[in-house]
Order: structure tokens, then C-alpha cells, then sequence
């Protein structure tokens, strides 16, 4: 029997206790203590500081605008994302907004961190270096804390898609929580898609050795065009790679790695998806998809309750 989608977000609290990893696949987790940084917005430009710190379990991810007097707490869900262009965007319902939320995410959620609180002093995540690396270092110096309530789970028991234009994302049924993407820029890509198609594997790939440093990217002709209309003002060539002409790399080190980019792409869909409050257990494929197909395929997914069950069936 499906538990509804609603249902799924409320439990109660218990006081956490160390773990190891293996554990934290079953129960939820939190960070063993509070971390900061600093940097700058990478679309406003504003400098920004962050700070991590333990969630209740059954909370999820809550980030709390410290720059806002009231109403400044925004609940990290998918059905609480109000803009996919560039990058996710989360608001409350009194307006309150928080940007460019992915890669903190991803990085919580690549290390089974299920409840944090994200003090954010700006309406946007600092970029630090385009990628999760900064945010999962943090994560590593104040450590993991199990905590006493089990992670709530969805499995997929049926195929479900959606998609724009040639680009999809689906998730297939799978006893493994998989994350495949496939990826050539729309065809923009020349030499530089070496690597198109890459799997995660959530549960058992090291997210901080395998995703975190893979850095968010952008086409020289995209960004003049941002420029123009007053966005990507915090971006440079030491927090994004810049693609020009489909083959060459304007960052002076080039690529971290040959599949750097698709990388890049599976982190974004490790954050995405982490907003769904629970861990799905099934496969995720996307073919070119990005934040917007992400969060499209999540709230597709809830709205088809016979696509999925929850923890009382599986």
C-alpha cells in the first residue's frame, strides 16, 4: 500500500550517536557539529557566508536566510523549488528565497547527511569553486552523527519519464539507487565529450572521490549573453569552466578530468534528487537533462502514486 506523498515528511526526533557509513545507509544522519566559509554568489555577485550545522532527524534540509528578520526559513523539497533556470531555487510562502542550492545539497547528500540546517547570509549559496569539493571538506572536518530514526525510502516499481524537447529523465524500478546521465551539450560539444555517459552509484561510489570535484560549466557564448542581462556576475574562470566553440577550455588548467562535465551533471542530479526527502530507490536516467527535468521527473513522480511505494510495503 503507497503512502501518500504528504506522509512522508513527518516523524520524530531522537538524540544521534556516532556511525559509520555502512550504518547511515540505514538510518538517518546529521553533521557532528557546525562549519562555516565564505565566498560569493556566483549569479548575484554578493558576498555570501554559510554556515552547516545538525538537523533534527525528520527534518531534512532547512535552510534559514540569516540576512532576513522574519519568515526566513525555506524547507529543502522538491515541491518548494521555484525557478530551474540556471540553476534550483527554493522559496517559502511568504516569498523568502534561496539560490543555487545544488551543490551543498549534493554534498549532504553524497555523504548520507540527512537533516542539516544551512545558515546562508544572502539570497545564494556561495559558489566556492563551482563544484561540492568545499562543502564536502566542511562536511569531513566536524564529521557524521547517526541518529536514531531510519531512513525513509520510495521504491519505483514502474518506469516514469519526462522530457523536453530530445532531452529525458526517468526513473527505471532497481534494487540499487543508481544515477546515470548521458551527455553531449545538445550537440554543442565537439572533442571535449570524450566521456557522454557516466553511473553513480549512491550507496556504494565515494561521492567526495568520485562527483565533488567536478565543476559547474558554460558555453563563452551563454555567458555573454547572461552578462547582458545582468546575471553570472559572481561568475569566473576559478569557479566555472568555460566552453568555447565546443572544444577548447578558456580555464587556464583545463579540465580536472576528461569527464569532468558529465560529472558535473550527475552532481546537479545528486542535489535535485536529494529534495525529494527520501531516499528513492530505483534508477535515475537522464539524457541532457538539468535542473528543471530533474525536479519535472520528481513532482511526476509523486503525482503517480502507483509508480512507487514506501517504507510500510517494501
Amino acid at each position: 500500500m503507497s503512502m501518500p506523498s504528504s506522509q512522508l515528511y513527518q516523524e520524530t526526533s531522537y538524540h544521534p550517536t556516532v556511525c559509520n557509513a555502512e550504518i547511515m545507509q540505514k538510518f538517518q544522519s546529521t553533521l557532528g557539529g557546525s562549519v562555516s566559509c565564505s565566498g560569493v554568489g556566483v549569479h548575484s555577485g554578493q558576498a555570501v557566508s554559510l554556515t552547516l550545522s545538525p538537523g533534527a532527524p525528520d527534518s531534512g534540509y532547512v535552510f534559514i536566510r540569516t540576512d532576513v528578520a522574519t519568515n526566513n526559513k525555506i524547507i529543502g523539497r522538491f515541491d518548494q523549488v521555484v525557478d530551474t533556470r540556471l540553476c534550483t531555487k527554493l522559496a517559502n510562502a511568504a516569498g523568502v528565497s534561496i539560490s543555487t542550492v545544488e551543490h551543498v545539497v549534493a554534498a549532504l547528500a553524497g555523504a548520507h547527511i540527512t537533516n542539516a540546517v544551512i545558515k546562508v547570509s544572502g539570497p545564494e549559496i556561495p559558489i566556492m569553486d563551482g563544484s561540492s569539493a568545499v562543502f564536502s571538506d566542511l562536511i569531513e572536518q566536524v564529521g557524521i552523527q547517526s541518529q536514531k530514526a531510519s531512513v525513509r525510502r520510495l521504491k519505483i516499481l514502474k518506469p516514469i519519464r519526462v522530457t523536453a524537447g530530445q532531452a529525458y529523465a526517468e526513473f527505471l524500478p532497481s534494487e540499487d539507487r543508481l544515477i546515470t546521465v548521458t551527455f553531449d551539450g545538445h550537440g554543442r560539444l565537439k572533442k571535449l565529450a570524450a566521456v557522454k555517459e557516466l553511473t553513480f552509484d549512491w550507496d556504494h561510489d565515494d561521492f567526495g572521490d568520485f562527483l565533488a570535484d567536478a565543476r559547474t560549466f558554460g558555453f563563452y557564448d551563454d555567458a555573454q549573453k547572461l552578462l547582458a542581462m545582468g546575471l553570472a556576475k559572481g561568475a569566473s574562470l576559478e569557479n566555472t569552466v568555460v566552453i568555447q566553440d565546443g572544444n577548447t577550455v578558456m580555464n587556464p588548467e583545463g579540465l580536472r578530468s576528461r569527464d569532468e562535465l558529465v560529472r558535473h551533471k550527475i552532481l546537479d542530479a545528486v542535489g535535485d534528487l536529494a529534495l525529494a526527502g527520501v531516499h528513492i530507490e530505483g534508477h535515475f536516467r537522464g539524457l541532457n537533462s538539468g535542473h528543471a527535468l530533474n525536479n519535472q521527473l520528481l513532482r511526476a513522480l509523486f503525482n503517480t502514486p502507483d509508480a512507487w511505494c514506501s517504507d510500510s510495503s517494501i
